[in-house]
Protein backbone atom coordinates (compact mmCIF):
# COMPACT_ATOMS: atom_id res chain seq x y z
CA UNK A 1 0.00 0.00 0.00
CA UNK A 2 1.39 3.39 -0.99
CA UNK A 3 2.32 5.82 1.76
CA UNK A 4 2.12 9.61 1.87
CA UNK A 5 5.11 11.69 0.87
CA UNK A 6 5.00 13.27 4.35
CA UNK A 7 5.22 9.91 6.16
CA UNK A 8 8.13 8.90 3.93
CA UNK A 9 9.86 12.25 4.48
CA UNK A 10 9.36 11.94 8.25
CA UNK A 11 11.01 8.52 8.20
CA UNK A 12 14.01 9.80 6.20
CA UNK A 13 14.39 12.93 8.31
CA UNK A 14 14.36 11.02 11.59
CA UNK A 15 16.73 8.30 10.34
CA UNK A 16 19.17 10.88 8.99
CA UNK A 17 19.27 12.72 12.31
CA UNK A 18 17.65 15.68 10.59
CA UNK A 19 20.57 16.20 8.22
CA UNK A 20 18.76 16.15 4.85
CA UNK A 21 17.81 19.24 2.88
CA UNK A 22 14.56 19.51 0.94
CA UNK A 23 16.49 18.85 -2.29
CA UNK A 24 18.19 15.73 -0.91
CA UNK A 25 14.92 14.47 0.55
CA UNK A 26 13.06 14.89 -2.76
CA UNK A 27 15.68 12.99 -4.75
CA UNK A 28 16.10 10.17 -2.22
CA UNK A 29 12.31 9.75 -2.04
CA UNK A 30 12.12 9.63 -5.82
CA UNK A 31 14.87 7.04 -6.16
CA UNK A 32 13.34 4.92 -3.38
CA UNK A 33 9.99 5.20 -5.19
CA UNK A 34 11.67 4.04 -8.41
CA UNK A 35 13.22 0.97 -6.78
CA UNK A 36 9.99 0.12 -4.96
CA UNK A 37 7.98 0.38 -8.19
CA UNK A 38 10.42 -1.91 -9.91
CA UNK A 39 10.68 -4.51 -7.18
CA UNK A 40 6.97 -4.51 -6.34
CA UNK A 41 5.87 -4.88 -9.97
CA UNK A 42 4.34 -1.45 -10.32
CA UNK A 43 3.06 -0.85 -6.80
CA UNK A 44 4.01 2.73 -5.83
CA UNK A 45 5.87 3.60 -2.65
CA UNK A 46 4.63 7.21 -2.63
CA UNK A 47 0.93 7.90 -3.16
CA UNK A 48 1.44 11.39 -4.57
CA UNK A 49 2.79 11.93 -8.08
CA UNK A 50 6.27 13.27 -8.72
CA UNK A 51 6.56 16.17 -11.15
CA UNK A 52 9.42 17.06 -13.51
CA UNK A 53 10.84 20.35 -12.22
CA UNK A 54 14.08 22.15 -13.13
CA UNK A 55 16.11 20.43 -10.40
CA UNK A 56 14.60 17.01 -10.96
CA UNK A 57 11.64 15.04 -9.66
CA UNK A 58 9.62 16.74 -6.92
CA UNK A 59 6.57 15.95 -4.79
CA UNK A 60 5.06 19.45 -5.00
CA UNK A 61 3.04 19.58 -1.76
CA UNK A 62 5.98 18.25 0.24
CA UNK A 63 8.31 20.73 -1.46
CA UNK A 64 6.08 23.67 -0.55
CA UNK A 65 5.94 22.58 3.10
CA UNK A 66 9.72 22.13 3.29
CA UNK A 67 10.85 25.15 1.27
CA UNK A 68 10.90 27.31 4.41
CA UNK A 69 14.21 25.61 5.21
CA UNK A 70 15.85 26.73 1.97
CA UNK A 71 19.17 24.90 1.55
CA UNK A 72 19.38 24.05 5.25
CA UNK A 73 18.46 20.65 6.73
CA UNK A 74 14.75 20.11 7.23
CA UNK A 75 13.48 20.46 10.80
CA UNK A 76 10.86 18.43 12.61
CA UNK A 77 7.61 19.60 11.08
CA UNK A 78 6.26 16.07 10.73
CA UNK A 79 4.78 15.50 14.20
CA UNK A 80 1.22 15.01 12.94
CA UNK A 81 2.15 12.51 10.22
CA UNK A 82 1.96 8.74 10.48
CA UNK A 83 5.01 6.91 11.77
CA UNK A 84 6.10 4.02 9.56
CA UNK A 85 6.70 0.62 11.11
CA UNK A 86 10.43 -0.16 10.91
CA UNK A 87 9.80 -3.66 9.60
CA UNK A 88 7.42 -2.60 6.81
CA UNK A 89 8.46 -2.98 3.17
CA UNK A 90 8.14 0.79 2.77
CA UNK A 91 10.48 1.52 5.69
CA UNK A 92 12.99 -1.06 4.47
CA UNK A 93 13.27 0.51 1.01
CA UNK A 94 13.54 4.01 2.51
CA UNK A 95 16.31 2.83 4.85
CA UNK A 96 18.11 1.19 1.93
CA UNK A 97 17.86 4.42 -0.10
CA UNK A 98 19.05 6.55 2.81
CA UNK A 99 21.97 4.21 3.53
CA UNK A 100 23.15 4.31 -0.09
CA UNK A 101 22.31 7.93 -0.99
CA UNK A 102 22.09 9.92 2.25
CA UNK A 103 25.70 11.12 2.16
CA UNK A 104 25.50 12.44 -1.40
CA UNK A 105 25.18 16.16 -2.05
CA UNK A 106 22.02 17.62 -3.50
CA UNK A 107 23.92 18.34 -6.72
CA UNK A 108 25.06 14.74 -7.03
CA UNK A 109 21.51 13.49 -6.45
CA UNK A 110 20.20 15.91 -9.09
CA UNK A 111 22.71 14.53 -11.60
CA UNK A 112 21.52 10.97 -10.85
CA UNK A 113 17.87 11.88 -11.43
CA UNK A 114 18.66 13.90 -14.58
CA UNK A 115 19.80 10.84 -16.50
CA UNK A 116 19.56 11.32 -20.25
CA UNK A 117 16.54 9.37 -21.49
CA UNK A 118 15.34 8.74 -17.93
CA UNK A 119 11.83 9.29 -16.61
CA UNK A 120 12.49 12.88 -15.52
CA UNK A 121 14.12 13.79 -18.85
CA UNK A 122 11.24 12.29 -20.84
CA UNK A 123 8.74 14.53 -19.08
CA UNK A 124 10.69 17.70 -18.27
CA UNK A 125 9.82 20.93 -20.07
CA UNK A 126 12.17 23.83 -19.36
CA UNK A 127 10.77 26.20 -16.75
CA UNK A 128 7.43 24.39 -16.45
CA UNK A 129 5.91 22.82 -13.37
CA UNK A 130 2.86 20.64 -12.97
CA UNK A 131 4.03 17.95 -15.38
CA UNK A 132 3.65 14.57 -13.68
CA UNK A 133 6.19 11.83 -14.22
CA UNK A 134 4.12 8.71 -15.00
CA UNK A 135 4.95 5.71 -12.85
CA UNK A 136 5.33 3.65 -16.02
CA UNK A 137 8.19 5.91 -17.16
CA UNK A 138 9.81 5.46 -13.75
CA UNK A 139 9.43 1.67 -13.98
CA UNK A 140 10.94 1.75 -17.48
CA UNK A 141 13.99 3.64 -16.15
CA UNK A 142 14.32 1.14 -13.30
CA UNK A 143 14.19 -1.76 -15.75
CA UNK A 144 16.73 -0.12 -18.07
CA UNK A 145 19.24 0.91 -15.39
CA UNK A 146 18.77 -0.70 -12.02
CA UNK A 147 17.28 -4.11 -12.65
CA UNK A 148 20.37 -5.77 -14.11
Amino acid sequence: MAISDFSAAKYLAERSDWSLTNLQMQKILYLAHMVYLGRQRGEPLIREAFEAWDYGPVCPVLHHKLKIYGAEPVGNIFRSYTQLEDNSNEAKILKEALDSLGNLSGGHLVSITHKRGGAWARNYRNGMRGIPIPNQDIIDEYNEDLNQ
